[in-house]
């Protein structure tokens, strides 16, 4: 048993996605999340800056004393996953992408076809692909990159006819093209329009990489013995810009008012 919070990190806000996941799986475990909202979107930074400021909230977080480093963003998974094993050796880190490419060679079969959409840091490090197809290397899959969507989720333009244009834009060449029955959401703000893209391509099969990622959360947990004691779990969220959007995508996501969760903004020197 460790009664230490778990740390969660993404980009952004969409990391935050796999949180309510967390909740209903451990109640006990307590969250510490740091959202770099002020130097989102990751997805067109270059790998060495994406190391660079994974780092700097790795050492944020390991501060306050966390059991888990958690990356809840697939860009930070993709590019700075053994960097940050590396920098915190005494420190568990699960990222997204394993745990999602091993629930999609569970549920697809061989004459399935697979999309991925992510952004373009995800797609351009290839880290989708090779773990998906070491695993099942006659899969059929394609990838596409997303650039825009961050952005647009991260200003709260999700129920609107902006995000479907820009999903079409996107997508519908990608999917007719490709034929593809399976879409992987390679980003955690994703689930945030997968009612769009429900509405959008009815019959496509959705994985979601928050959920997958939660469940690998426990699995960890449970096999290193970490799990916290029977409790009253006590969360934390911070970001680097406070914006009163990045309030608002917490309380929609977590389904909470604002006064009932401990919000705070921290700059991190940077």
């Amino acid at each position: 048993m460790d009664p230490r919070p778990i740390g969660f990190f993404d980009s952004g806000i969409g990391g935050v996605t796999s949180i309510p996941y967390i909740m209903r799986m451990l109640p006990s475990e307590s969250i510490i999340f740091y959202g770099d909202t002020a130097r989102t979107p990751y997805g067109s930074q270059s790998p060495e800056t994406i190391r660079q400021f994974s780092l700097q909230i790795g050492d944020f977080l390991a501060g306050e004393d966390v059991k888990m480093l958690v990356i809840a963003c697939n860009t930070v998974s993709a590019n700075a996953l053994d960097v940050l094993r590396e920098a915190f050796p005494d420190i568990p880190v699960v990222g997204c992408i394993n745990p999602t490419a091993r629930e999609v060679v569970k549920l697809c079969s061989h004459g399935e076809r697979i999309g991925i959409m992510a952004t373009r840091a995800t797609v351009n490090a290839g880290t989708y692909a090779e773990k998906i197809h070491s695993l099942a290397p006659d899969l059929y899959l394609k990838q596409v990159a997303c650039p825009a969507i961050v952005p647009l989720v991260e200003e709260g333009i999700v129920d609107h006819e902006i995000m479907d244009l820009t999903l079409r834009y996107y997508l519908d060449d990608f999917i007719a093209e490709n034929r593809i029955d399976t879409l992987v959401l390679g980003c955690t703000h994703y689930p945030l329009i997968a009612p769009n893209l429900q509405r959008l391509y009815p019959g496509i099969r959705i994985i979601s990489s928050a959920q997958e990622l939660a469940t690998a959360v426990k699995m960890e947990l449970t096999d290193r013995d970490l799990l916290a004691p029977e409790r009253e779990a006590k969360s934390r969220f911070y970001a680097s810009d406070l914006s009163d959007n990045f309030v608002r995508m917490i309380e929609r996501i977590l389904g909470r008012d604002a006064d009932e969760l401990e919000i705070y903004f921290k700059n991190l020197d940077i």
